[in-house]
């Protein structure tokens, strides 16, 4: 395949789990068809599974992380997570216009928007220069209104259960 020919926006929100998951699914099926996938990770480590399953699964498919171990707190960022979701972000503008991407997923970046260390304005800008063969996915909580509006195609995680709820902690493998 020589690539797209009409990239669209993509959100994957809302409070359930399944939002990474889901674009890491859309990852695997686009590389399936030969088209060249980058995923940035706001506010990730190296520590998650899809850092040792992609390189196996599907080696065309690179995985950038941006991010410190711990939590962020609304309000409680440091200077370090402001700096790595820039990075992240000039990263990913460098990488959408260097034309050896189809698909570009940024991973957590609405939580980076939701944590202040990102501006919604800042992320609109950069989807509106989006070249129009690539497609550029945004997953996380609390999408802004902006972000929604500027989609193309925008799909909200609803959780009816979870087992957080009955006191099971995020498992290795399964949320990680």
């Amino acid at each position: 395949m020589a690539g797209l020919e009409q990239g669209l926006v993509q959100v994957y929100t809302g409070e359930a789990k399944g939002k990474s998951t889901a674009a890491f699914g859309l990852a695997l099926r686009a590389c399936g068809h030969g088209l060249k996938v980058l995923i940035v990770q706001f506010m990730k480590t190296p520590d998650y599974g899809e850092h040792k399953a992609f390189p196996r699964l599907a080696p065309e498919v690179e995985v950038k992380t941006f991010g410190r171990k711990g939590f962020i707190h609304r309000g409680g960022a440091r200077p370090e997570d402001y700096e790595q979701a820039r990075a992240a972000l000039a990263f990913a503008r460098e990488t959408m216009h260097s034309g050896r991407v189809d698909i570009l997923i940024l991973d957590e970046i609405n939580n980076a928007l939701y944590f202040g260390l990102l501006t919604e304005a800042e992320v609109l800008a950069f989807l509106a220069e989006r070249p129009p063969q690539v497609e550029v996915v945004l997953t996380g909580r609390n999408a802004p209104a902006g972000i929604i509006a500027a989609a193309d195609l925008v799909t909200e995680m609803r959780q009816v259960k979870h087992p957080y709820e009955k006191g099971i902690k995020a498992r290795k493998g399964i949320e990680y």
